[in-house]
């Protein structure tokens, strides 16, 4: 069936079948969290993108292949709600952004920086450091070399601007500058969007938009 990345809690996960890495995107929780599974094709590891909650609803999508890695995007508790469940079934790695990783109860294995490669299986993913959601919170980079690249964001970039900044100028301003230049200025229109929460978006669809969201502060 063709993917659409509409998911609702306590429906079916939805799946994104690629050359060489499979995606399953699952709603769970309830502030409507999104958690991605990524499977290599090639290899058959399996890495979570935020254990954000039901860990019996991911445990069931991990099924018994497990998985090697956890990354938790940013240290928001509605992101990590199942991971010491998750991680207890599994013995998976965890991973978070460096500056993020004090603010996440379950102790963190590797603390990733800006442009740190994380691997599943023979497929690559780049991190990428973003600032103003949180002090640490990252973006994982699927650069497919069969197609367009694949970008999950967390909570700082979804359909119709940038993660919430509480008001804050200067981390409105930072979190802007960086989805700018980390995200919108090296990735193509074509940049798959698979956010923290909610329907998934094309950095394309998004990009019009830039000026707006700077002119609104929000």
């Amino acid at each position: 069936m063709t993917y659409s990345g509409a998911v609702k809690v306590g429906g079916r996960a939805d799946v994104h079948e690629l050359t060489d890495l499979m995606i399953s995107k699952v709603a769970v929780g309830p502030m409507n969290n999104n958690a991605y599974l990524l499977r290599c094709r090639a290899t058959g590891e399996q890495l979570l993108i935020d254990a954000a909650n039901e860990a019996g609803t991911l445990l069931q999508l991990i099924g018994d292949d497990s998985i090697a890695s956890v990354v938790t995007t940013h240290r928001h508790g509605d992101h990590w709600q199942a991971l010491a469940e998750v991680v207890a079934a599994t013995g998976a790695r965890t991973y978070a952004g460096r500056y993020d990783a004090e603010g996440i109860a379950v102790p963190t294995d590797v603390l990733v920086e800006d442009n740190d490669t994380i691997r599943v299986g023979q497929v690559a993913l780049t991190a990428r450091h973003l600032t103003g959601h949180t002090p640490g919170s990252i973006a994982l980079i699927y650069d497919d070399p069969q197609g367009a690249p694949h970008l999950f964001t967390g909570d700082c970039l979804f359909p119709g601007g940038v993660g919430n900044t509480q008001k804050d100028p200067e981390a409105f301003a930072s979190l802007l500058h960086d989805v700018e230049t980390k995200l919108f200025a090296p990735l193509p229109d074509e940049t798959w969007v698979y956010p923290g929460h909610g329907h998934d978006t094309t950095l394309g669809g998004e990009r019009p938009h830039l000026p707006e969201w700077r002119a609104r502060g929000w």
